[in-house]
């Protein structure tokens, strides 16, 4: 790093902010001025006074950051392989499996990035494998074999220290492959925000323990391309091809009239997949009788399917609080008749107690995404023409809550209302289905006339 003696340090600045009044220290070296500003006039003389005694010891002074050698951070003794397993392993006990997850891929991604070259005879595939399911696992990395111990030895000796953060090519060229797939195509939008979302925390860790001074990874809405928000509407089912799905499930041997009832509820009250596999029968506020009255469900956890590599239990589903809530609050959803008497016959078929799931496994315990997925796609290929088959309708299991978020909407459901019983925000729920609100045009050009004509009166 280039060093110069030539350093000029200014009086103290005094500067009214909008809260507050603040102190700025302005000196230059190299010619190159800099400027810190400070809350206390104490802490801004405190530092312009470690300035001054910096040039009187004539210690020399980083040009590009303006700070004494003495004060540079230590990036340059830190290895970034070391750096990402120690930020890894102090994520650990604070998220959920799934940013878990998250996290891992993204710094399996950045330091396949960050190679000096490819280990030599070994596939990259095994590469990226090592890094997220060993070096980035926390539970997992004691127990790695030792041809792994072996590889990870390899990967940390030809991967830079943190003062690579330093250069910006080098930041470019990561940011260009988390934004790039292997095939050499773009990335899903959403994708790259997690992935640059991970890495200003790493960057953010970084800084908090004076590894780095700032944050290298640009911010800027037009570095990241923006996510699609709102729901293609081609994806939502209409009114003969939800029902016809689910009498076609109904109607297949052993699991038919289980996942029938599963994709009901999600049909019927807009839950989240994850959501419904954690309900249980006590969950369920039953009419005392009559099969023409609305029930509720009482929504309380999410067991969204990880993996069991991820999860401190060792199962494949992590237990979570509800999205966007705190932890121990609930929510109620309306349950409305004909779901009511479906959700009574599966308890009776099964002889299901309160304390029982309402939709088990095959086997018991949690029911399986790849089950009801499976399950799913064997009905719409059978009972989709093979145009709508390979369309968006209805392909993801998901489709089914968006179909019903956006059947209340239609029908004049307050959009408050909808956001409660579907465990949002209005804001994402508008931002998400307003491409699907339709058929109110002519209720709402009436409206208008009634104004306009009233208005026409008032000026007779």
């Amino acid at each position: 790093m280039d060093t110069t003696f030539d350093v000029r340090v200014w009086q103290i600045e005094r500067g009214a902010g909008r809260l507050r009044e603040s102190y700025g220290v302005r000196w230059s070296v190299a010619g190159k001025r800099h400027r810190k500003s400070f809350q206390t006039f104490a802490l801004a003389d405190g530092f312009r006074a470690e300035l001054v005694t910096a040039t009187h010891a004539g210690e020399p002074f980083n040009v590009s950051t303006g700070l004494p050698e003495r004060h540079e951070p230590r990036a340059s003794s830190v290895e970034w392989y070391d750096f990402a397993v120690q930020f890894a392993d102090a994520q650990w006990p604070r998220v959920s499996a799934n940013h878990r997850r998250n996290t891992a891929r993204t710094l399996m991604i950045v330091t396949t990035a960050l190679m000096d070259r490819d280990p030599p005879g070994v596939p990259s595939r095994r590469v990226r494998t090592a890094l997220s399911d060993w070096a980035f696992n926390t539970n997992r990395r004691g127990g790695a074999p030792e041809d792994i111990v072996s590889l990870l030895g390899w990967v940390r000796r030809h991967t830079p220290t943190m003062d690579a953060w330093t250069d910006p090519l080098v930041v470019q060229d990561v940011l260009l492959v988390l934004g790039t797939l292997l095939d050499g195509r773009r990335a899903a939008a959403s994708s790259v925000k997690r992935h640059r979302r991970v890495l200003h925390l790493v960057m953010k860790y970084a800084i908090a323990r004076g590894i780095l001074l700032s944050d290298p990874v640009p911010e800027g809405r037009n570095l990241t391309p923006q996510p699609a928000g709102a729901i293609d509407r081609r994806r939502l089912l209409n009114a003969q091809q939800a029902p016809r799905l689910l009498d076609w499930i109904r109607d297949q041997p052993r699991s038919g009239r289980r996942l029938h009832a599963f994709f009901a509820t999600l049909y019927f009250t807009g839950l989240r997949p994850e959501e419904a596999v954690a309900l249980h029968v006590s969950d369920l506020v039953m009419p005392a009788s009559g099969e023409s009255r609305w029930a509720e469900i009482v929504v309380h956890t999410a067991e969204p399917e990880i993996g069991r590599t991820w999860t401190d239990s060792g199962t494949r589903h992590d237990q979570r609080y509800l999205k966007g809530r705190a932890e121990g609050e609930t929510r109620i959803v309306p349950c409305p008749p004909a779901l009511v008497h479906v959700l009574r016959a599966r308890i009776k078929d099964a002889g299901l107690l309160p304390g029982d799931r309402l939709f088990p496994g095959e086997h018991g315990g949690v029911l399986a995404g790849s089950v009801y997925r499976r399950m799913w796609d064997h009905a719409r290929r059978a009972t989709l023409p093979p145009h709508v088959y390979a369309s968006p309708t209805g392909r993801r299991v998901y489709d089914l809550r968006h179909t019903r978020l956006t059947m209340w909407l239609n029908n004049g459901i307050p959009p408050a209302e909808v956001a409660a019983w579907a465990g949002t925000s209005v804001a994402v729920l508008f931002a998400t289905y307003a491409q699907c609100i339709s058929g109110q045009e002519q209720d709402l050009r009436r409206r208008l006339d009634e104004v306009q004509n009233a208005s026409a009166t008032v000026a007779a």
